[in-house]
């Protein structure tokens, strides 16, 4: 590669200063600093373009790299795949696409369709438009509306940015698309009615019912939810909200759309989030995880009922879904997703998650313990967060500046971390922590060791 060596890649990084537009970050400090160029990755741990080394406590900062840097296996059946045929549009099928698809639906009971996509943003696209046209289908194009809850995220799309709970994710892009309602989030943290426990999490789903009503079941097509909210704060569901939340849906005949795109793929100490719940949804949708970053693959998932919707005439033109992902008819995807799959099941990842979770939690609590910042410690397995405030009486969130001091204080000291931003404004307070499933219990104990120094130099 031009102007490329092991040992000087000063050209690079003008290369990317000159010409690369960067994701979720302000450019102006460029102009007299550098970007971060990662130049390496192995195991669990990346190298910068100085040969700093970091532990990746945030899976390539966006909770991706299940499986963690540098697997040739998976690097060989993407090489393998791509040389006998790399592409053919899902008007027809692949062998990798066909034996995925029955891989993946043997880890959810109950769904039995995949539907390929290349990102998050599209897969859940995809339901939102099948959602849709059954509306159209079935009900005289009356239950068109989807209903999304506040704090929750599902992409960057004009369809999922309608259906984002994160206000400053959309603030200067509108006007949004109709016909997407929100509900109030299930933060029990955050309460917003004087109840606690079981009792909190139902009333949380009750205010979705209030929702439905008030819009009128009839028009209500669908509820999308993260089983557990990511981005915008590291939600866990209270006790009580998932068997409620189910209960309504099926009560108004409204499709329950999961969004496991950050969940999905062993991240939780289960294969999928919503498994700890006993949900049964009608959408399912997943990216990320699904190859660990190593090729672009997204799935939406769904029931055969729902499939049967759009087969019913095979003479009527309009009858099928009347859509197409060009890169869905990827095949170093579903060749990425099996080998990752393998991985996963071979080295007990799943397993190691909610064994290694247990550890981060226990580390995070004793952190609450010492520090007296530390507001609340929330998640399950490998995707945890910490919610700073300034006071634990009022919680009163901390300045924006001192969440981004605690992150470069992390950075300094080896571990890269994450935190809520550009999310719920005035309440982008949450420290987030998503390693890779292969962690060690010498990298979790790194990464918390790291929190400790920065929580302590930032708050004292």
């Amino acid at each position: 590669m031009d102007g490329y060596t092991d040992n000087d890649i000063s050209h690079v990084v003008e290369a990317d200063k000159a010409h690369v537009w960067h994701h979720l970050i302000q450019h102006k400090p460029f102009e007299t600093g550098e970007p971060r160029i990662v130049v390496e990755g192995k195991g669990i741990r990346v190298w910068d373009q100085k040969g700093r080394e970091f532990i990746d406590a945030v899976s390539g900062a966006v909770w991706t790299v299940n499986v963690g840097y540098g697997r040739e296996s998976i690097a060989d059946a993407v090489r393998e795949q791509l040389v006998k045929m790399n592409y053919f549009a899902g008007a027809a099928g692949t062998i990798p696409g066909a034996i995925f698809a029955e891989k993946l639906i043997e880890k959810m009971p109950g769904m039995s369709r995949v539907y390929y996509t290349n990102s998050g943003s599209e897969a859940n696209e995809k339901a939102f438009k099948m959602i849709r046209q059954i509306a159209h289908k079935r009900y005289g194009g009356k239950k068109t509306k989807i209903l999304y809850r506040d704090r929750d995220y599902h992409g960057g799309t004009y369809g999922t940015m309608s259906a984002g709970g994160q206000d400053e994710r959309v603030m200067q892009y509108g006007p949004m698309a109709p016909d997407f309602v929100r509900v109030p989030h299930c933060m029990e943290y955050r309460a917003q009615w004087d109840l606690s426990g079981e009792e909190y999490g139902r009333k949380a789903a009750d205010a979705i019912e209030e929702v439905i009503l008030r819009e009128g079941p009839e028009t209500v097509g669908a509820l999308c939810l993260e089983p557990i909210t990511a981005g915008g704060g590291v939600i866990t569901p209270p006790p009580g909200y998932w068997d409620r939340v189910q209960e309504i849906c099926r009560k108004y005949d409204v499709l329950l759309h999961i969004d496991e795109v950050v969940c999905g793929m062993g991240r939780t100490g289960k294969w999928f989030g919503y498994q700890h719940y006993g949900i049964e949804p009608d959408f399912v949708t997943l990216a990320k995880g699904v190859a660990s970053g190593y090729a672009a693959i997204a799935c939406c998932v769904t029931t055969e009922k729902v499939f049967d919707l759009f087969k019913s005439d095979p003479t009527d033109p309009m009858d099928h879904f009347r859509d197409i992902s060009t890169f869905g008819g990827c095949t170093g995807g579903p060749a990425a997703a099996l080998e990752n799959m393998r991985i996963i099941e071979d080295e007990g990842l799943v397993e190691n998650a909610e064994k290694m979770g247990e550890r981060l939690t226990a580390n995070l609590k004793a952190l609450e313990e010492k520090h007296e910042v530390i507001g609340d410690v929330r998640g399950i397995g490998l995707f945890q967060g910490l919610e700073l405030v300034k006071d634990r009486e009022s919680k009163e969130p901390v300045a924006e500046a001192d969440i981004g001091a605690v992150v470069a204080g992390c950075a300094e000291r080896g571990v890269i971390i994450g935190a809520s931003n550009r999310s719920v404004p005035g309440l982008n307070n949450v420290l987030c922590f998503s390693p890779a499933l292969i962690a060690t219990p010498a990298d979790i104990d790194a990464i918390t060791d790291a929190v400790d120094g920065a929580l302590t130099a930032v708050f004292g």
